[in-house]
Formats: C-alpha cells, sequence, structure tokens
C-alpha cells in the first residue's frame, strides 16, 4: 500500500475514526510516528526539516498540522527533536502540548515555545489528562545518562488511553532493569529503533540503539499485539536491515506479529476480542 503525503495525509488522520479500544498510527520515517487514540492525535518525535542526507523526504509541512493534541520528543537531537517540525506545529496546533525531559524542554523553551504548554517527565514520571496516561521510563542511548538536575536526557514514553497500550522506545539500548520497568504493561503497540551501533559509528559521534535482535528479544519479551520497527531508513550513514528484524521475528517469535510498510500508510490496530469463557 502506497502511502500520503501532504493534505492528503492530513485529511487521512482527520478522517480516521476509531472505535472504543482501537488505534491508528502513520509512520513519518525514522523514529517518526502520528498516533490516533480517543480522539487524541499524538506526534511522538516529528521529524520534518528538509535536509540534504535524508533518504526520506518530510511526508508533512509542520506548519500546516492543525490537529496535533500532544507532540512527544524522546530526546534532544534534531531527528528526534526537530526544530523546524517543533515550532511549525505549536503555531498551527495552538493546542498542542509538548511532553519531554527536562533536557528537551529546556531546548523548547530555547526555540520559543511557552513554558505552560510543556511538560517536563523525569524517568517514571506520569502526565494523566482523563483517561489518556503517558508515562517517561529512562532510556540508555547508547549509555544510560542522568543530569542531576535536569533528570534523564533520553526517555521512552509508555501511552495509555483507558484498555489501549503501546510503547514508544525513541532511541535506547535494553539495560539492566528496563524489562522490569515494563513487565507491568500489556502492549497493543510497541514501537522499537533498529539501527544497532559500532565502533565506527561511535567514533564519529553517531550513538546507537538496540540491534535487531536485540530489539526482537525485546519485542518477544513485552509480546505486544504488534510490533513495529524504526530507525533504519533515512540516513545512508546510520542504517538498519529491517529484513534482519523480519527473518529473526519469524523463526523465533512467530506469534507476534508485526508491520512493515509504506511511510504514510494508515494502519488501523483494532479493539482487543474479549477473552473466551
Amino acid at each position: 500500500m502506497t502511502g500520503k503525503t501532504g493534505l492528503d495525509l492530513l485529511r487521512d488522520i482527520d478522517s480516521c475514526d476509531l472505535p472504543q479500544g482501537a488505534l491508528a498510527f502513520w509512520w513519518l520515517g525514522q523514529m517518526s510516528f502520528v498516533v490516533k487514540v480517543g480522539g487524541h492525535v499524538l506526534y511522538i518525535d516529528p521529524y520534518l526539516a528538509e535536509r540534504d542526507t535524508r533518504l526520506v523526504g518530510p511526508l508533512l509541512d509542520a506548519g500546516q498540522v492543525p490537529h496535533a493534541d500532544y507532540v512527544l520528543c524522546s530526546h534532544d537531537h534534531s531527528d528526534h527533536l526537530d526544530p523546524v517540525a517543533t515550532v511549525g506545529i505549536a503555531g498551527a496546533s495552538p493546542q498542542a502540548k509538548f511532553v519531554c525531559s527536562g533536557v528537551s524542554a529546556k531546548h523548547l523553551v530555547a526555540l520559543g515555545i511557552d513554558e505552560q504548554r510543556i511538560i517536563r517527565l523525569d524517568g517514571d514520571a506520569v502526565y494523566q489528562d482523563g483517561q489518556l496516561a503517558i508515562t517517561a521510563i529512562p532510556a540508555a542511548h547508547e549509555g544510560l545518562e542522568h543530569h542531576a538536575e535536569l533528570g534523564y536526557p533520553h526517555v521512552s514514553f509508555v501511552v495509555e488511553y483507558g484498555p489501549v497500550c503501546l510503547y514508544f522506545a525513541g532511541d535506547t539500548l535494553c539495560y539492566d532493569g528496563m524489562p522490569a520497568s515494563l513487565s507491568g504493561y500489556a502492549f497493543d503497540l510497541v514501537m522499537v529503533p533498529i539501527n544497532g551501533r559500532d565502533g565506527e559509528r561511535l567514533e564519529r559521534g553517531c550513538i546507537g540503539n538496540m540491534t535487531c535482535q536485540e530489539a526482537v528479544d525485546l519485542v518477544g519479551l513485552l509480546h505486544p499485539r504488534l510490533a513495529v520497527p524504526g530507525h533504519y531508513d533515512m540516513f545512508a550513514n546510520n542504517p538498519g536491515d529491517v529484513s534482519l528484524f523480519a527473518a529473526y521475528m519469524d523463526v523465533k517469535y512467530p506469534d507476534v506479529p508485526y508491520w512493515i510498510g509504506s511511510h504514510g500508510e494508515r494502519v488501523i490496530l483494532p479493539a482487543r476480542q474479549p477473552a473466551l469463557a
């Protein structure tokens, strides 16, 4: 299925009506997603700046995004906290709130985003808005860092709306204690990076993430209804091989479905079916 871009994509997001307990998502490339659940539209790590190094062009003009309720930024790197995307969406969606770490919040304020619109979440902190709950989980982007004043600079997010639950890993490795922090959730959707890491990339300042094998094993542990790999398509100098993810999933966890598809494609995860008596 070929995905949509521009105003066609925005109209597709707006026109997507979901029954209770269902969610929809659109992949914008890299670890950039739009999620719709419970009437809320969430932009997660939106990356919409034009760059010569991009292998996938921006799917949207940030200044034309009027419907964002929340913008989640996992950490302060330009392909996750993109100044073009955050400033553009802030202007076009005056109702939008920004959820991020203390480090990222400092950057957002420097970009001119009103502090009243920023929700700072340190590791394991929770933001609640009615049925919507967003929890920050510490993330180890090559290493598990912590600032005395600003907290964890890199975070993952657990998003819940009633019975619906998703995990957005952002950029992270698996680390001691991380599985335990996620063990209490019944995940519908898990989004993981698969670009990995190595000495050559680290030497030039490109800090890494889970390998596709590590990502698969985390997915197997969390056992969601659907797994989605990301962070493999955008930069020639920081690639991942999604075919390896698929092959390992097929062999090791054949009972866990996964999605590999087109940028801008609408994907609907229906509500859970009630368990048979």
